[in-house]
């Protein structure tokens, strides 16, 4: 059985998400402040974890931090929860390797649909034999067997999110892409999130890549497109 802990310390929100995890088939568990769940951490480890940013003492993206720093922890699926209008948190978040982010107030049904998607996209990363190995546009080599971005000979640091993102774009150079299919190709069919979740992770991309980033074209209000 998959194991989601949830770091959150409203009592409200965390028992509503506790009880709806636990309803869709999932192992779960709560704790209301960092050194709780690093405390657990320490006996047995998730499949995903659901962070909140604003919490009491250490904050979630200081939490995030830590557990993308340290080998055993920093390949654990990561979404956050964060305020509306935290734009700043949710780029940060998704800098140091955030998977995905909700904002609340969302729905528990929300909730449980980006988990799923979230651990189905991380499961069906374990084999990548059907996809090219290779594949460069410009400057930017991606390779999907080592799941590794170069730009020049200097490897850039992505995301699970990122790195889907720029391969479903680079394998489709000069096709525009809207929004509405980038949600339901990197992030799945019954992905319940906003067309915004698509243009911070493009604006994070761009950020990682600098200079590279320039492949990535804006197409007003339709999407987006590599050219190289």
């Amino acid at each position: 059985m998959q194991k989601v802990f949830i770091v959150e310390d409203d009592d409200n929100i965390r028992e509503m998400v506790l009880y709806a995890l636990s309803q869709a088939g999932f192992e779960a568990a709560g704790f209301t402040s960092g050194e709780a769940f690093f405390a657990r951490l320490l006996k047995e480890a998730p499949s995903l974890v659901l962070l909140d940013i604003m919490l009491p003492g250490e904050d979630g993206i200081s939490i995030l931090k830590k557990l993308k720093q340290a080998e055993k922890t920093k390949r654990f699926p990561v979404i956050m929860l964060t305020a509306k209008g935290a734009e700043f948190d949710r780029i940060k978040g998704l800098d140091l390797g955030a998977d995905d982010y909700i904002t609340k107030p969302f729905s528990v049904m929300e909730a449980i649909s980006r988990v799923k998607a979230v651990l189905r996209r991380c499961e069906g990363s374990e084999s990548d034999a059907d996809k090219p190995g290779e594949v460069t546009v410009g400057s930017v080599t991606l390779h999907s067997d080592r799941r590794a971005v170069f730009a020049g000979d200097n490897e850039i640091a992505l995301t699970y999110k990122e790195f889907e993102l720029l391969y479903y774009l680079m394998h489709n150079k000069g096709i525009v892409s809207t929004r509405d299919t980038l949600l339901n190709q990197v992030w799945g069919f019954d992905y319940a999130g906003e067309t915004r979740t698509v243009d911070m992770h493009i604006k994070s991309l761009r950020k990682k890549m600098g200079t590279a980033g320039e492949i990535i074209k804006t197409v007003r209000n339709v999407g987006y497109k590599i050219e190289g």
